[in-house]
């Protein structure tokens, strides 16, 4: 779910470093404006947790229609917004392709962990291009979230994990919270902990990389960072209170 999203329109200039040139002190309430674009990214990466999962559950079809007026917005943003705004829909473009691809997987393949990254990655080739271009913060934000799903499930799968998500997910709900928090104790084992330790450790090197070049890759960071974040509260989740997870 967690697991489901940055010049080459004829007259349209370069929206990062044009805009921001022209307005280098705007900020957005009391957030400096060098900060806006990772929160923003940081924010629109829980939204799956908190907004999506359980939309997703109760009825997926409307969840993955949502995706239209999301984009929607986003390139009116882009075209019309002012200071900020306008790179601020650059990134929702990003998040309306990791949008898309959760509500895939979660509304129709979720029993079947091993079509959750291709379904996420559909739109890959599209955010990779758009690094060169125009829509370099909405690749960045998409390739952010995406690798922090791809480290999510590639520790999962290393760790033998990957077994218990559909039977969880089958599980009646009296009972899904037991296995739950029998999967998020199998994490606390040695060979698992320590897998978990190590991706997070590097997860946490390649952040303060992106962060040093700036820029989109700032958004990248951000993206990352904050999956990295979620599981780390999904773990604590599962294991002190799994009835509230969102995976069930």
């Amino acid at each position: 779910m967690h697991n489901f999203l940055h010049n080459q329109v004829l007259g349209v200039p370069p929206t990062l470093t044009s805009r921001s040139e022209v307005t280098p002190g705007l900020r957005l309430g009391a957030v400096p404006a060098a900060w806006v674009l990772p929160l923003a990214a940081a924010l629109l990466v829980t939204v799956p947790v908190f907004l999506q999962a359980p939309w997703v559950r109760a009825a997926p079809t409307a969840a993955t229609l949502f995706t239209l007026p999301l984009m929607g917005l986003a390139l009116l943003l882009e075209r019309r917004g002012q200071g900020l705004w306008q790179p601020l829909g650059v990134v929702l473009v990003g998040f309306s392709g990791s949008w898309l691809g959760g509500c895939l997987f979660w509304g129709w393949f979720r029993l079947h962990p091993v079509m959750h990254l291709p379904l996420e990655a559909f739109a890959l080739p599209l955010a990779v291009v758009g690094l060169g271009g125009r829509w370099r913060l909405a690749g960045a934000f998409y390739l952010g979230s995406l690798l922090g799903t791809a480290s999510t499930d590639g520790v999962m799968a290393a760790a033998g994990l990957m077994d218990l998500w559909p039977r969880v997910l089958q599980a009646p709900l009296s009972e899904a919270p037991v296995l739950l928090q029998g999967a998020a104790l199998q994490v606390l084992q040695p060979w698992p902990l320590s897998l978990v330790g190590l991706a997070a450790g590097l997860l946490v090197l390649l952040c303060r990389r992106l962060w040093s070049l700036g820029g989109p890759w700032r958004v990248a960071a951000a993206a990352v960072g904050t999956t990295l974040a979620v599981d780390a509260l999904f773990l604590g989740a599962a294991l002190l209170a799994p009835h509230l997870s969102g995976l069930i």
